[in-house]
């Protein structure tokens, strides 16, 4: 005798592998229905996966995402005379560890930089002029306009650099090189600034 478990396994397979042969043959409805469930079904594995692994359970709607334009764009590549269940998690693992590098790599480069943090990084030593936040806004509003909006994302509103590059229309490594550039140019500035 199955478990409950096996039957329900069992039953998702059955049902999900049916919408899938639909889809192939025009029923863009039992198509969507399965999309629907498999999310749903998603959405609560991808996020234990993700605070397991010490991540962000948050971007687990783009990982969710990522896997439904995978299954999407390959659902041609699915053998219909083979088991869907393990098809569907092959692609969802993949994801799953694409998107945890992903993100470990980002944390690396979120700054969240506090006026103390901005103070030790423009090389303000204790004892010189005190910097304040608009002393850091106009040192940054100094900067050219691509440098300006990168140092803004990354360093004072701690976006990562694929976000930073997301919101400005850019790629990552342009955000990155930016910032870089944009960084050195504040230092500079500052030694010019404390000596005023």
């Amino acid at each position: 005798m199955r478990s409950g478990r096996e039957g329900g396994v069992e039953s998702q397979e059955r049902l999900w592998a049916e919408a899938m042969r639909a889809e192939r043959a025009g029923d863009g409805i039992a198509y969507a229905r399965f999309l629907e469930e498999f999310a749903a079904f998603l959405r609560r594995i991808v996020r234990y996966r993700l605070g397991h692994l010490g991540l962000d359970a948050g971007e687990a709607e783009d990982v969710v995402q990522e896997v439904l334009i995978a299954v999407h764009t390959r659902r041609g590549q699915w053998d219909a005379s083979r088991p869907l269940l393990p098809w569907l998690n092959a692609i969802a693992r993949y994801k799953v560890i694409d998107a945890a590098r992903r993100l470990r790599k980002e944390l690396r480069w979120r700054m969240h930089l506090g006026e103390d943090e901005w103070s030790s990084l423009l090389g303000v030593e204790s004892g010189s002029r005190d910097i304040t936040a608009e002393d850091v806004d106009r040192l940054v509003s100094d900067l050219p306009s691509g440098q300006q909006s990168v140092v803004r994302a990354i360093g004072l509103e701690g976006a990562s650099p694929r976000e930073a590059a997301d919101r400005l229309g850019m790629n990552e490594g342009a955000v990155r090189v930016a910032f870089h550039r944009g960084l050195k140019r504040l230092m500079k500035a500052t030694q010019k600034w404390r000596q005023q």
